[in-house]
């Protein structure tokens, strides 16, 4: 655990089901009498807010992927010392929609850029906090694509099914060196089985104390 806190984050592809597991996780958290932080990334904070409309913003298509990689960082570290830190430090469950996983599986491994600099840059920007529980929702891209309402979609959504193919890989591959950490959810199923699956684990995870 995080100090007195426990950090729960939930990762995936665009149009996984992230939010609509977030909602429920944190009428569910509530419903326990746990305090709870909830947050998504990037955001949560005024500035961290501000850097998400550049970074999802369609019309800066041109943005260079270390450009985005640093401006995820500096909105997380924004929310680090202003949230989720202090949240962490008053016995709360912090439930973050994206953390780092996120900049390893869209930077690292679907823009192509080094692995060990990014993990640098995460170690930079979180002060060394870590998830406790990391709930991947995993999704085939094709799918996520059914689900996405395209007239709506952000910068990163409009990126083709071969660039959540190489992210959803790239969230395999960190399933496959954390275990302890990331749990794997299979997305396909219905919200509810979905949503009583990552109960489960919150469950165990809060129980165990690890």
């Amino acid at each position: 655990m995080n100090g007195k806190g426990c950090f729960i984050t939930l990762e995936g592809i665009d149009a996984s089901g992230k939010s609509t597991l977030a909602a429920g996780l944190k009428e569910y958290i509530i419903e326990q009498g746990w305090p709870l932080a909830s947050l998504r990334e990037p955001g949560g904070t005024q500035i961290s807010e501000k850097i998400r409309q550049l970074l999802l913003d369609t019309a800066n298509a041109g943005m260079k992927p270390w450009t985005e990689a640093v401006l995820y960082g500096a909105a997380r570290r924004q929310l680090v010392e202003e949230c989720i830190k202090p949240a962490l430090d008053n016995g709360a469950i912090v439930l973050a929609d994206r953390y780092t996983d996120s900049t390893l599986a869209y930077q690292g491994y679907g823009r192509g850029l080094e692995l060990k600099r990014l993990e640098e840059l995460n170690d930079i920007c979180t002060g060394g906090i870590r998830p406790d529980l990391t709930l991947l929702l995993d999704l085939e891209p094709a799918r996520a694509r059914e689900r996405q309402d395209r007239q709506q979609a952000d910068r990163l959504e409009k990126e083709g099914c071969e660039f959540q193919a190489k992210v959803r890989n790239g969230y395999l591959e960190l399933a496959r060196r954390y275990p302890e950490r990331i749990q794997l959810i299979d997305a396909s199923r219905s919200p509810e089985e979905v949503m009583e699956t990552a109960r489960l684990f919150i469950k165990d995870r809060l129980s165990s104390g690890k």
